[in-house]
This record gives C-alpha cells, sequence and structure tokens, in this order.
C-alpha cells in the first residue's frame, strides 16, 4: 500500500458565519474542547495571483490526534474564504497537513497536478490552499511547521486531559492580550 504523501490528516478546517456560536455549539452538542481562540488573525497573500489581505478570527480544538479550526471571515477581501460572487463560504473547507519543508510541499502538490489557489503569511504561519479542478469543494491546505507541530502536540495533551473547565482561551492578534472569556463548565 502507498503511503500517503505527508502522513496523516493534522486538520480539519470549517467555515463559519459566528465563531463564538460555533464553538458554543461544539462544546454543547459534541463535547469538544476546550478552544483556543485567535481574534484579529491578519494574512498577507495572494489569492487566484492577486495580492489580497484577509482578516479572520480561528477557533482551534481538537478530536484525537485531529486539529478541529473554525475559521470566521472579518473583512470582504477575495480569498478562498468566499465565492465567485463574493459571498461567504460556509461548511467543511479543507483538510490539512503541517509540513517541515513548504516550499517542498508547493512544488509536490503542483506537480500532482492540484492548482495552488492561495499562498499567505503572517509572524507566526504560512499556509498554501490547493484545488483539484476535477473534485471541486474541499481544498486541501500545507502549513509550515515552525512551531506548529508543537502547538498541535499541546492542543491534543490539553484536550486529552480536559474536565470542561475552562473552555475558551482567547488571544487577541491585534493587542497579545489574552483571556479566558468563560469558566462555566461543558459536558
Amino acid at each position: 500500500m502507498k503511503k500517503a504523501r505527508f502522513g496523516t490528516i493534522d486538520q480539519i478546517g470549517y467555515l463559519v458565519s459566528d465563531l463564538d456560536q460555533s464553538i458554543e455549539r461544539w462544546l454543547t452538542q459534541l463535547g469538544v474542547g476546550p478552544w483556543m481562540v485567535f481574534r484579529n488573525v491578519t494574512l498577507q497573500g495572494h489569492y487566484l495571483n492577486q495580492p489580497v489581505t484577509v482578516t479572520m478570527n480561528v477557533g482551534l480544538a481538537y478530536q484525537g490526534d485531529t486539529q478541529i479550526e473554525l475559521i470566521q471571515a472579518t473583512n470582504n477581501s477575495a480569498s478562498p474564504y468566499r465565492d465567485a460572487q463574493g459571498q461567504p463560504i460556509l461548511g467543511m473547507h479543507h483538510v490539512a497537513w503541517v509540513v517541515d519543508d513548504i516550499d517542498a510541499a508547493i512544488k509536490l502538490m503542483t506537480v500532482d497536478g492540484l492548482q495552488m489557489v492561495f499562498e499567505a503569511s503572517n509572524p507566526a504561519t504560512r499556509v498554501a490552499y490547493f484545488e483539484d479542478a476535477s473534485e471541486p469543494g474541499v481544498r486541501y491546505e500545507v502549513i509550515h511547521g515552525a512551531g506548529m507541530r508543537e502547538m498541535i502536540q499541546q492542543g491534543i495533551a490539553a484536550a486529552r486531559d480536559w474536565d470542561g473547565t475552562n473552555p475558551i482561551h482567547v488571544i487577541d492578534a491585534m493587542s497579545d492580550a489574552t483571556s479566558d472569556t468563560t469558566s462555566a463548565e461543558h459536558p
């Protein structure tokens, strides 16, 4: 059997219209937590070869060894988070792998026939999204691994040991402020 090129999937990403409501549903209906919320995240890059600045709020939690990412786009910039008419896309969006050499991963993905539709970065990360024209819908993402693997391992451990208290921890990327937004317990 052929081994998966980048190993197991590290992340499943969803696009949501209201991050806080979506996190509350994941907590109460599915018992998934705790959540790390990053507000005011900015990515600079290119979408369909055009320069873009994308702003968003992001929630991260873990189910087993898989990171669950919820993204709420907060600006109207053209991006992989909006359809061709500029309307927000909602629902499952991508599967992702953390890679040590993102340039090599980008080359492999494009050589294999995938089209890179988005490449962006900020001081914390660099990402690239790909699409397969013959299978529209879900995108494939590679995430630069610098620091990401350690964060994922910490998140997996936190989810495994989570007792339902302090379900949401917020970091504001604009101010570097952190807070626990609720101390309520969740099942």
